[in-house]
């Protein structure tokens, strides 16, 4: 028996109803009473099911037609600026999205009472392993992916995993960036010797066109509300990046800062857990969801490329101290990171709700 919600199975029957192409963009989908009566369910679970398809892009509501498909198998772009994204652009945390300074504060006294001085013992290079296997656990829990303990790397921010990502994969490579994105990215990978190819950005995240001509073998994206432009890539446009991502010897980074944040019921597909090509690298940080103090942050390497890795930059060693990588993992594994997350989640939602009406 699956241990999934009724509502989240019906939601995933429908997913997949919709990428094999039994219902297909612009038809209508049963309507609530109809499938009820189809799938034997009660109509808040049909009701939660819609929901969350409206919110991640599978379908839409329309006024007096009820809902259809707005997936496309073969994406499309818009023509016209940047939406203005729900909720706005990414801005600094105010004290209402602040993590708890006394959960923290808590938390550091009770891993300097139960470790002592093995805090001063050297991380290993890829981290700690308490808290890569508490980042293992945790992504499987939030965000879908199975991984293991050995396929993540912990390094001090983003940045600094940017400049292994091209050392690893080399500078002979083209880059494809979004345009606007968070300039750090472009930055590290010029300061790097990096080529890089600036795609722009359109309401639903690259348009197909420029994704598709723009010779890049690595596209570095940030599929949840990029920087500085707030674009969230929709259901359509994620699959269509590991479309690309499939021809030759192309690399996905998805740089998934600040989605943990994401008001829906149910974070966003990572492209790393939908693609089936072992070729997606998936970095985040701490930097939003705690301080951007702790400068540390995380990469999840597919299974392929930990050979790789190990040969070309496996001998860096890890910059972020023992000690906050205790903590975090103290954090993870107790709970207190989940809760914080989903009261955040919780306010913007009631936030978005509140603008709505």
């Amino acid at each position: 028996m699956s241990s999934k919600t009724k509502y989240m199975q019906l939601y995933e029957e429908l997913r997949d109803e919709i990428l094999r192409g039994t219902y297909r963009c612009g038809e209508a989908v049963p309507s609530r009473r109809e499938m009820v009566a189809e799938r034997g369910v009660s109509a808040v679970t049909v009701e939660h099911a819609y929901a969350l398809l409206c919110q991640e892009g599978y379908l839409e509501a329309r006024a007096r037609s009820g809902y259809r498909v707005s997936y496309r198998d073969a994406d499309g772009f818009a023509p016209g600026g940047l939406p203005k994204p729900p909720g706005g652009l990414a801005v600094p945390m105010d004290e209402a999205e602040a993590f708890p300074f006394t959960v923290l504060a808590r938390t550091m006294r009770r891993v300097l009472s139960d470790y002592g001085e093995e805090i001063l013992v050297k991380s290993p290079g890829t981290g700690r392993v308490e808290l890569r296997r508490a980042l293992a656990r945790y992504l499987d829990r939030s965000r879908g992916l199975r991984v293991t303990e050995e396929q993540i790397v912990i390094g001090s921010g983003a940045e600094y995993l940017y400049g292994l990502i091209v050392e690893m994969l080399g500078r002979d490579r083209l880059f494809g960036i979004e345009h606007p994105s968070y300039a750090k990215i472009r930055e590290v990978y010029a300061a790097k010797g990096v080529t890089t190819v600036q795609l722009p950005l359109e309401a639903d995240g690259i348009p197909s066109k420029a994704l598709w001509a723009c010779g890049a073998s690595v596209l570095h994206i940030t599929p949840y509300r990029s920087y500085p432009s707030g674009v969230t890539a929709s259901a359509s446009k994620r699959r269509e990046y590991v479309r690309w991502s499939g021809e030759g010897d192309r690399i996905l980074v998805e740089d998934d800062f600040e989605s943990e944040f994401t008001p829906l019921t149910k974070p966003e597909e990572t492209l790393f857990s939908l693609s089936g090509f072992g070729n997606v690298l998936y970095l985040n940080t701490f930097s939003r969801t705690i301080s951007p103090a702790l400068r540390v942050g995380y990469m999840v390497l597919p299974v392929r490329l930990l050979d790789s890795f190990e040969q070309k930059v496996g001998f860096y060693s890890c910059a972020v101290p023992t000690f906050e990588q205790l903590v975090l993992a103290e954090l993870i594994e107790s709970g207190d990171f989940a809760r914080h997350i989903n009261r955040v989640r919780r306010q913007r939602r009631r936030m978005d709700e509140r603008g709505a009406t």
